[in-house]
């Protein structure tokens, strides 16, 4: 069994990330704004430094990213040249309601992404819509809390409602969250949160958790409500926990690292909190704050699809710290695997180790929804990259997944690759860490063109898509 005809072949973006144009449209200011380049970027990004309006010193990588909001016919024409069939993009949730609270939506940002979604019609490629992509109006922010807050699930809700009436016939597919997982390690990326001295985190955090979940299974009920055609599905941010060790209790804390994440999924999928999760909350002396109706809307409003970002996977070693930083997560050594300079492992294998997992565990369509490799690209006076290296890992990646789908039979709906044109990194704020098949002139500093030039991988994952995967060679 080979990939399906309408395997959706394509790559994924974020707002954050590509967009720019911070200040225009009507846009409002966005926590991905106050995110600068530089040392203070991951304290900022954990919470743990307060940041709550750029500063003149700092430089801001999402202000003007690769100015996609400039851009973005230039570049959905290259994706259409490759013969994209799908391609990830996320709301600015700023971009349609300002400052998150506001009584109407800005129709200046609805138009921009309804513009976005006919250019891709243009060229066949199905949108896949992220709505809320590390992306919270910073005056929920300032003036709620983020996500602690349990009114921004009502902000949500008016979110999703206009997104899924303003965009019937134009989106089929969608996604709530990007990586829910990592709001726990991203407090104030992922879910706007800022800590106090003397706040009980646990219990700011995992509050948040459950606005995100309910807010999560809202926009499930309100889409299909307004469209019956709609598939909502969640995204994690996945790869398995190896244990270092055969030893049990390596073996017990990869299983305990597993299931902080799939923690996220479970409820979105089975529509209840897991006992495990009860009991972590019991031994924390937290409650769960149920509201309302929020048991049965958690469970009656299940996602139709399981999405995950994978790069890598990990170790857990008992009683130790992991020393190695993959994607925001710490992981133990690998020896058996080679590692990128970022300091994840490359391991293809643990592609589709991973999607058996989450397929066994749900039993519910999986879409491979990022994965790819950032590298230091080194351009010739064209700006032309041979990036053997990535295509390589692609290859790789790719052979697995056909694998997954061949062999073990999994229900896999499409593969959007990370990303198909150098965008900012949303770790380290660095051009420099670069994903694309398209480079853009840019460096870490903001400056640059901005011109557009194809890769030796455009051409490779061109013939990838028109043989719907059956020629991986270069």
């Amino acid at each position: 069994m080979a990939f399906c005809k309408n395997f959706l072949w394509g790559g994924a973006l974020a707002a954050n990330q590509c967009e720019g144009g911070y200040n225009e449209g009507g846009r409002g200011l966005s926590n991905c704004d106050v995110l600068p380049y530089g040392k203070n970027r991951y304290d900022i990004i954990k919470g743990k430094v307060a940041r709550l309006n750029p500063i003149p010193e700092e430089y801001y990588p999402a202000q003007k990213a690769i100015d996609f909001y400039h851009h973005y016919k230039e570049d959905i024409a290259l994706f259409g040249e490759m013969g994209f069939k799908t391609l990830r993009i996320s709301i600015a949730w700023s971009r349609i309601f300002p400052n998150g609270d506001d009584l109407e939506p800005n129709e200046e940002g609805l138009l921009f992404y309804e513009n976005i979604f006919k250019e891709c019609r243009k060229y066949n490629i199905e949108p896949l819509v992220t709505i809320t992509h590390y992306d919270i109006p910073m005056n929920l922010v300032t003036k709620y809390g983020g996500w602690k807050n349990r009114q921004l699930i009502d902000f949500y809700k008016k979110l999703v409602k206009v997104l899924f009436k303003r965009y019937i016939g134009m989106v089929k597919y969608w996604l709530t969250f990007n990586e829910i997982n990592i709001m726990v390690s991203a407090c104030f990326m992922a879910a706007g949160l800022i800590f106090d001295e003397d706040e009980n985190q646990y219990k700011s955090i995992y509050d948040a958790v459950h606005h995100v979940l309910v807010a999560s299974a809202w926009a499930v009920k309100i889409g299909h409500e307004i469209d019956s055609e709609n598939q909502i599905g969640c995204m994690l941010n996945a790869g398995l926990f190896y244990p270092a060790t055969c030893n049990p209790l390596d073996v017990q804390a990869a299983q305990e690292e597993n299931r902080k994440h799939y923690m996220f999924t479970d409820v979105q999928v089975r529509g209840e909190y897991p006992q495990y999760m009860k009991m972590d909350f019991e031994r924390n002396h937290y409650t769960i704050p149920f509201c309302d109706n929020d048991e049965d809307i958690l469970k009656e409003n299940v996602v139709d699809y399981v999405s995950f970002s994978y790069y890598s996977t990990r170790v857990a070693k008992a009683n130790s710290e992991g020393q190695f930083d993959s994607n925001l997560l710490k992981s133990a050594p690998n020896p058996y695997l080679k590692m990128e300079p970022w300091g994840r492992f490359i391991d293809p294998l643990g592609l589709r180790i991973t999607m058996n997992e989450i397929y066994d565990r749900y039993q519910k369509p999986l879409f491979v929804a990022e994965n790819g490799l950032g590298a230091t690209d080194e351009p010739d006076e064209n700006g032309y990259v041979e990036d053997d290296y990535r295509i390589e890992y692609l290859r790789d990646h790719i052979k697995v997944l056909k694998d997954a789908v061949e062999i073990d039979g999994l229900p896999v709906l499409g593969y959007t690759c990370w990303g198909p044109i150098d965008l900012v990194s949303v770790a380290t704020g660095q051009m420099s860490k670069r994903y694309g098949f398209i480079y853009v002139d840019l460096d870490d500093e903001g400056q640059g063109t901005l011109k557009r030039t194809k890769k030796k991988s455009f051409e490779w994952y061109k013939k990838v898509i028109a043989t719907n995967g059956k020629s991986l060679e270069y």
